[in-house]
C-alpha cells in the first residue's frame, strides 16, 4: 500500500488499534484505517 505524507506509517497503527472499539452493533464498519487516516488529513489539511 503506497503511503501518503498524511496516512499513518505502519509503525504509527499499532499504536492506535488497541484504542479502536471492538464491539459495535448496527451496520458494518468499513476500514478503520482509511477512516483515521481521513480524520487526520482534515486535521492537518484545514
Amino acid at each position: 500500500m503506497s503511503r501518503c505524507r498524511f496516512e499513518l506509517t505502519d509503525d504509527e497503527w499499532p499504536v492506535i488499534v488497541p484504542q479502536l472499539p471492538t464491539n459495535t452493533r448496527g451496520i458494518a464498519r468499513v476500514d478503520d484505517r482509511k477512516v483515521i487516516n481521513g480524520i487526520l488529513w482534515g486535521l492537518r489539511t484545514g
